[in-house]
């Protein structure tokens, strides 16, 4: 007895193989549009310092206030501030900003659940590709604060530092804040992942864990009191690259 396979059928396989191909192109230039848009934007911003934490950290937690008044001082001490523009730790960092000297920066993006501009931004930008923000965090920034946070926040201190780690980003001062909710990942990086040979002992350079607010913008500015915030032509090269 012989079987029949049944095989699905296709209106017009080549219109159908042409039409995905304009799809990706178009789609091709629409990243190009989206980093050369975001480029003009923030191309002045700088000094620049990225905050992260959690999308869902309340107004009137410790870690909010704290993240707020960061912000302020070191809008205050000339940084521009940049969060990814929506609610919780976002927020705080645009809302501690936006009363200072500096500007406030927001890199917005649509999610499913948890993502709404605040209105605390003064420069304020909206992606569609979650990558093409995440080279905008990178590219601008003169350092990194990464307060508690979850995946999300996981995801942009991993990310900086292997971009640091493996030279496809300048080095620049990586600041978790919190040595309570940090200590952990730390001591985990430490233990486990130096003894296994998965990290260099000097890797462990690139972060530092502070929790004095003062000592954060003071940290930032150690980093840079001998070679100033430009940066070289080789780092800028660098940065091309991300």
């Amino acid at each position: 007895m012989s079987v029949t396979k049944k095989v699905p059928k296709i209106a017009d396989p080549d219109f159908q193989g042409d039409h995905q191909t304009a799809n990706e192109s178009w789609h091709a230039f629409e990243i190009m549009a989206e980093f050369v848009g975001a480029t003009e934007s923030l191309k002045e911003i700088t000094p620049a310092v990225s905050i992260f934490g959690s999308a869902r950290t309340k107004p009137k937690h410790a870690d909010y206030l704290l993240a707020e008044k960061i912000a302020r001082l070191l809008s205050d001490a000339g940084f521009t501030v940049i969060s990814g523009g929506g609610p919780g730790i976002m927020e705080a960092a645009n809302k501690g900003a936006h009363p200072g000297i500096s500007p406030s920066v927001g890199l917005n993006i649509n999610l499913p659940h948890e993502q709404t501009s605040n209105p605390y931004q003064d420069i304020s930008l909206d992606f569609k590709h979650f990558f093409m923000r995440k080279v905008m965090f990178v590219k601008y920034a003169s350092a990194y604060v990464v307060m508690p946070g979850g995946f999300g926040t996981l995801d942009e201190l991993l990310e900086a530092m292997t971009l640091v780690q493996t030279g496809k980003s300048r080095r620049i001062p990586i600041i978790l804040v919190g040595s309570k909710f940090w200590g952990g990942l730390v001591d985990w990086f430490c233990k486990t992942l130096i003894p296994e040979v998965m990290i260099e002992a000097d890797d462990m350079d690139l972060i530092q864990v502070i929790d004095d607010p003062h000592e954060v913008v003071a940290a930032i500015f150690k980093h840079y009191e001998t070679r100033g915030f430009e940066l070289s032509a080789a780092e800028r090269k660098t940065q091309l690259y991300l």
